[in-house]
């Protein structure tokens, strides 16, 4: 993308603040068509790494940016420039940046705790590792567990010629179903405490089935890996180990475990400190307690750069391509999604409005299997925090009344947590794990070739556990 025409495109925005104004459309009016833009970067995400992998290595940002205007640019001629500077700013202030900002903060204080030291990737090791990871991930979130174990897990099989379905199962586990239990775990639950669910609600309603996904991926990881130790990988003659086993493990820059105590901090902060004191960036509120989250999380990890020994960083083979990946594609997402996510809030009345009356019945009651697929289905492909608002609002959108209607509510929370590991674009973490495997040497499975791995693994799982916890 010509970097004039962007600056230029931008730059015209700048100027029409009170245009802003007038941004209303009306959602149920809108076309599937404008879906497009959304479409297309899913598939540039899913087609162009296998099918030009340079070019899209090189390019990828732009690909990106081209998708955003696609949609921008049609959607300010047909609605107005009013309308699509508020999409646009409603989905930078309100969304894109506050989810960057969180992912950033603990990418980086992560990255700053080096797990000295190599074990051998024995079955035993690689599964106490993912266990570790699952219990973590709803402690100092998905983000922050994916980053303080990829590294030493991939470390500890770098002598290993089967190692892709190590980090596929440290996705499904450590990136996503990890995070279940609270709302510092994973997004769409940190949004549903904003919205007035109780901090441990999810923990007491959604152990059951917590549990029972964790344990039959762990026991599947287990088999699988021991399968590939034991048959395959004796078939080929010993190599020298990269990293040779040193017998003790021990770390260095703990002392970014305290950001991480007030990363965690910050977040619930902004949850439980409600002043009612807002500004109003173009029509697009900013809650103080929100402000103060992510100035806080932005001096938490410069905080992190500043006092983390750069041995420890260099230890890591810290970089910031990960997260650039991830800023830029997901910079593309959240502005296309935009028109989805309003077509699907429109309800019954909108275009895709079969979708929201699949999850209630014939008398109008919610169908609690349904719920869980739709909302599931859906976080696969968009972001899963929003789609979780979508159908948090279909089921009334009153906290304490779906407290009360228990498995609604779970319904809605497990499908947005566990269905996020279905693809790579399911959850960001997925996105970063993948980048650092690649960094390291792995050859990871493409966009389609990764869903072949959940088809085959996930989606019977989560059949099953959709008739057991939510068939009633």
């Amino acid at each position: 993308m010509n970097k004039i025409a962007l600056r230029a495109f931008f730059g015209l925005f700048l100027f029409l603040p009170v245009v802003a104004r007038a941004a209303d459309f009306d959602a149920a009016a809108l076309s599937a068509w404008w879906g497009i833009p959304f479409a297309g970067i899913l598939l540039s995400i899913a087609l162009f790494p296998l099918l030009a992998p340079a070019f899209w290595h090189h390019h990828f940002g732009k690909i990106s940016a081209v998708w955003a205007l696609a949609f921008l640019l049609p959607f300010a001629a047909v609605h107005g420039v009013g309308a699509a500077w508020h999409g646009l700013v409603h989905a930078l202030v309100a969304e894109y940046i506050p989810f960057i900002v969180l992912l950033a903060s603990l990418f980086t204080v992560a990255g700053g705790i080096c797990v000295r030291g190599n074990l051998h990737g024995t079955p035993r090791l690689n599964t106490g590792l993912l266990a570790l990871g699952t219990v973590l991930a709803s402690i100092m979130g998905t983000t922050g567990a994916a980053m303080l174990l990829i590294r030493p897990l991939l470390r500890a099989n770098d002598n290993r010629k089967h190692v892709v379905h190590v980090v596929v199962f440290f996705i499904f586990l450590v990136a996503n179903a990890g995070g279940s239990l609270t709302p510092l775990g994973d997004p769409p639950l940190f949004l549903g405490f904003l919205q007035g669910v109780d901090f441990f609600w999810t923990a007491i309603h959604l152990w059951p089935e917590t549990l029972f996904i964790c344990c039959v991926l762990l026991v599947t990881f287990f088999l699988l890996d021991s399968y590939f130790y034991h048959t395959k990988e004796e078939e080929r003659p010993p190599v020298l180990d990269p990293t040779p086993d040193s017998g003790r493990v021990w770390l260095e820059g703990k002392v970014n475990f305290l950001l991480l105590a007030a990363v965690v901090a910050l977040v619930l902060l902004s949850g439980v400190w409600r002043p009612g004191v807002e500004f109003d960036v173009f029509g697009t509120p900013a809650a103080l307690q929100n402000v103060v989250r992510d100035l806080g999380l932005i001096g938490v990890m410069l905080v992190s750069l500043a006092i983390t020994p750069r041995s420890a960083r260099a230890g890591n083979d810290f970089n910031w391509e990960p997260i650039k990946e991830v800023a830029k594609l997901f910079a593309g997402i959240f502005l296309t999604i935009i028109p989805v996510i309003a077509i699907l809030r429109a309800g019954e009345h909108g275009a895709f409005g079969a979708v929201v009356r699949l999850v209630s019945d014939a008398q109008g009651q919610p169908d609690n299997l349904m719920y869980f697929w739709a909302t599931g289905l859906l976080s696969s492909f968009l972001d899963n925090a929003p789609t979780y608002l979508v159908f948090f609002n279909t089921a009334g959108g009153d906290a304490h009344v779906l407290m009360g209607e228990v498995m609604t509510l779970a319904a809605i929370s497990a499908g947005a947590v566990f269905m996020g590991a279905n693809t790579y674009i399911g959850n960001a973490p997925n996105f970063m794990v993948k980048a650092i495997a690649e960094q390291r040497g792995v050859r990871m499975p493409t966009f389609f070739g990764y869903m072949l791995w959940s088809v085959a693994i996930l989606m019977p799982l989560f059949i099953v556990t959709s008739f057991l916890f939510f068939g009633a």
